[in-house]
């Protein structure tokens, strides 16, 4: 009510401007033809700064004043973030279009920066990804339209202009992150092309930079693991980059030092995330050997820090399968065995922060060998054969309920094939996987000509009440399964391994 007393302070009054609008776009709830308006006076303010910048190019005081406006209307705009079933304005009107065209702006005089920082700030607020489930329409049209105007290509852009030595600028780069997780959350096909227009390239720019651990180089850890996860084309694109070496050096840092704060953790385990992803593909498994990628994890693995868990996931990685074969040779030949038997002999604690279960160590780590390959192999027995119990009830109930229902069978509303899926993947989690490994390993200790590791083998399964039928049986379940995600070739080679290894047994 006061508003006609308010008098402006310093070079401009812009800042009461702004608190002046919000109260009255409270007190006056903004609609379509709100919108239309404020969208009409930030293309009208653009256009002016244009004419003015083309008319005098040397003289930014003649075009300072429409510079302001311009960022005025742009901070009054982030109220349409409130309304996103009317994000389809901001495409119909051109204002998308617009603001990309103030992004990727080749003007950098003092000025410009402000105002992209203004128009990333408000994108920002537009994209949230809350706000965008709030209205799948709008938010479908909305982020079309940054697609189509290559946002990602004009945000890199724009990325390499910014001094992150400044605050205002620092957060612009935070906040251009958030464009990207937001609209790749949203629309997960986005990561491939966001990728090739340059994203990856600036992530690993910034990764390697000699600047100290901040929020920004957390960020981009993150973004970075989010843009290899199931997509091999990004993955490839890394190590042509020379990403996995990349990674390496940076990870080469916790070798011998635990991170020194919650936040640098969490940033030590995107950037593994992200080598176990490219790890996906076998040529840049190649490129990992060369870069002396076992040395380091095998390292690790010795020096007993935070490191240690997520090393051993990598190696994982690195060497399963036949493309890791390489791997497999060479991490022997660095005596990793002698690293990696004494954690099979007894799993470490788990470490709080880390996240890693024993079971999951159990599942990538004389005498007391082979008793610690039968004590595991009865304890995935034992944790299986409970799942197994409690699946065996279900199937019971869903037997009745299909005899009740021969109508819904017939429609396709229970689907058998579907639900033994599901039974077998449950029992999988429950520990059947590890145990199928369990048994492969027996099967191949027991096929060597040491005869004395096969008794042994023999008279513990004796001494448990077990017999080598069970094991017979895993091994057999587990050869019919083989093949998902591997080639026909790599399947029928395994069967016959197996196979072979069964008429040893």
């Amino acid at each position: 009510k006061n508003v006609g007393r308010l008098e402006p302070f310093g070079p401009s009054s812009r800042p009461i401007t702004w608190i002046l609008y919000l109260d009255l776009s409270f007190a006056e709830p903004l609609d379509e033809s709100a919108v239309k308006r404020m969208i009409l006076t930030f293309e009208k303010r653009s256009y002016k700064n244009q004419e003015l910048r083309i008319k005098f190019p040397d003289n930014p005081e003649k075009f300072m004043e429409s510079e302001l406006d311009l960022n005025d209307i742009i901070q009054e705009m982030h109220v349409i973030a409130t309304i996103p079933d009317l994000y389809h304005l901001l495409v119909e009107l051109n204002a998308v279009q617009s603001l990309l065209g103030l992004l990727g702006h080749e003007n950098t005089d003092i000025l410009r920066p402000h105002v992209c920082i203004a128009v990333v700030d408000l994108l920002q607020e537009l994209t949230d990804i809350d706000t965008l489930h709030e209205s799948e329409e709008g938010a479908q049209v909305l982020i079309d339209a940054l697609v189509e105007g290559q946002v990602v290509a004009l945000l890199v852009q724009n990325l390499d202009r910014l001094d992150e030595s400044s605050k205002e600028e620092a957060d612009g780069v935070h906040n251009t992150l958030a464009i990207i997780e937001n609209m790749t959350e949203f629309r997960p096909e986005i990561c491939a092309d966001a990728a090739q227009q340059g994203l990856l390239q600036w992530l690993l720019k910034r990764l390697k930079a000699k600047m100290p651990f901040d929020a920004n180089k957390l960020y981009c850890s993150e973004i970075l693991a989010i843009l290899l996860q199931n997509n091999d084309g990004t993955r490839e694109l890394l190590g042509e980059l020379d990403g996995t070496d990349v990674l390496l050096q940076q990870l080469s840092v916790f070798k011998r030092h635990d991170p020194s704060t919650a936040e640098e953790q969490e940033m030590m385990e995107n950037l593994f995330d992200a080598l176990c992803s490219c790890l996906m593909i076998s040529s840049n498994r190649e490129r990992f050997l060369k870069g002396e990628g076992l040395q380091l994890m095998n390292l690790m693995l010795r020096e007993k820090k935070m490191s240690r868990c997520s090393a051993l996931r990598v190696l994982d990685h690195a060497m399963i399968g036949p493309e890791g074969t390489d791997n497999c040779h060479k991490f022997v030949d660095i005596l990793g065995l002698r690293t990696i038997f004494p954690l099979f002999m007894k799993s470490p604690k788990k470490m709080k922060k880390s996240g890693i279960s024993e079971k999951e160590h159990e599942g990538l780590r004389g005498w007391g060998i082979v008793d610690r390959l039968m004590e595991l192999y009865f304890k995935y027995l034992d944790a299986v054969r409970v799942a197994d119990k409690k699946i065996e009830g279900e199937k019971h109930v869903a037997s009745y309920v299909s005899l009740l229902s021969q109508d819904m069978v017939r429609r396709g509303e229970i689907l058998d094939d579907d639900m033994e899926e599901e039974f077998y993947l449950r029992r999988l989690d429950a520990g059947l996987f590890l145990l199928q490994l369990l048994c492969y390993i027996i099967a191949e200790i027991c096929n060597t000509n040491i005869p004395q590791v096969r008794q042994r083998v023999m008279q513990i399964l004796n001494m448990r009440g077990s017999s080598v039928k069970i094991l017979r049986h895993i091994l057999k379940e587990y050869s019919e399964s083989i093949g998902d995600g591997k080639s026909a070739e790599f399947r029928e080679n395994e069967q016959k391994r197996i196979l072979e290894l069964l008429e040893t047994l």
